[in-house]
């Protein structure tokens, strides 16, 4: 039977196969090539007859995530509070960049408007500028979780997952979006500033079991407070540019052939931030970016 991986945990996947799901392992041979099912992967199952059900073949991915790991994914919405916790723009721009490099689209979520409205402003602007969709929201109020809601919905046989550091409410705002799905929330912790990790593993939820008609799937994903992007996303340093995309109308116009974008004297998007085209922040965050994967050897 042919499938998709809907979760993982331990060895142990689920598997769903025309409207049914199976408990698997995976064969052997995966763990000698090396290779880890991921869940959103297109995969074969058969029964064996000591093991039960088993992964047997995984179908060619169209995208990949290490962090989050999630296969064939199409966009990744990321969701961020306009505080509490406080949102850290480096790390958003970090996981915007994993996400293009790796071909999955991305769309901001703008969680807890509420709270800051003032810094929920900026921070829609910031990323409108950089021609991402912006969803700025509130599961208290409201707030654009229809419109988000349509924007999922709207994408036919897409898969969507939900990224960002723990207690910004991600599992919250799916649930505001998607009330028929009742997901595990959590509190932020007073004392460290962060939230608690209530989501344990990646979960993809069939939207046709949710809304009659839909198609599609939205996956759940664990927070995390620390994005390795060197070791994880081995983006070239050449190659970042093209994982901000409002340098692109930029690129190619530089004095410099081979201009970074760092320091050069001529740099067309130097230029773009200087006149108020690009953010600052989004700026700060490329050059913070691109000295880091500059010390990591691609080549090793």
């Amino acid at each position: 039977m042919t499938g998709i991986i809907t979760s993982g945990l331990g060895g142990l996947y689920t598997v769903l196969c025309d409207g049914k799901t199976y408990e698997c392992r995976a064969r052997g041979s995966f763990r000698h090539k090396k290779f880890t099912p991921l869940v959103g992967d297109r995969c074969e199952i058969s029964a064996d007859e000591k093991l039960g059900f088993v992964i047997t073949a995984i179908a060619e991915r169209k995208s990949e995530l290490i962090r989050p790991a999630v296969a064939n994914l199409d966009t990744l919405l990321v969701a961020f509070a306009a505080r509490s916790p406080e949102p850290d723009t480096l790390y958003i721009d970090k996981l915007i960049s994993s996400a293009i490099y790796g071909g999955v689209k991305p769309a901001v979520v703008v969680t807890k408007a509420d709270l800051d409205e003032k810094r929920a402003a900026e921070l829609e602007k910031t990323y409108l500028s950089a021609k991402i969709p912006v969803f700025k929201t509130s599961s208290a109020t409201g707030e654009n979780i229809a419109s988000l809601r349509e924007f999922i919905l709207g994408q036919k046989d897409n898969i969507f997952s939900v990224a960002g550091a723990s207690g910004v409410g991600k599992s919250t705002v799916i649930n505001a979006v998607f009330p028929e799905l009742a997901l595990k929330t959590g509190a932020i912790s007073e004392r460290i500033g962060r939230g608690r990790h209530t989501t344990r593993a990646v979960s993809l939820f069939p939207l046709s079991d949710l809304i009659d008609g839909a198609t599609g799937f939205i996956a759940d994903t664990p927070g995390f407070s620390m994005l390795d992007f060197v070791h994880f996303d081995f983006i070239e340093p050449s190659k970042l540019p093209q994982t901000f995309p409002e340098f692109e109308e930029y690129l190619g116009k530089c004095a410099w052939r081979d201009c970074t974008h760092t320091k050069e004297s001529g740099c067309a998007i130097t230029a773009a931030v200087n006149d108020g085209k690009i953010a600052q922040s989004r700026r700060e965050s490329y050059l913070k970016m691109y000295e880091e994967l500059s010390k990591k050897n691609f080549w090793e």
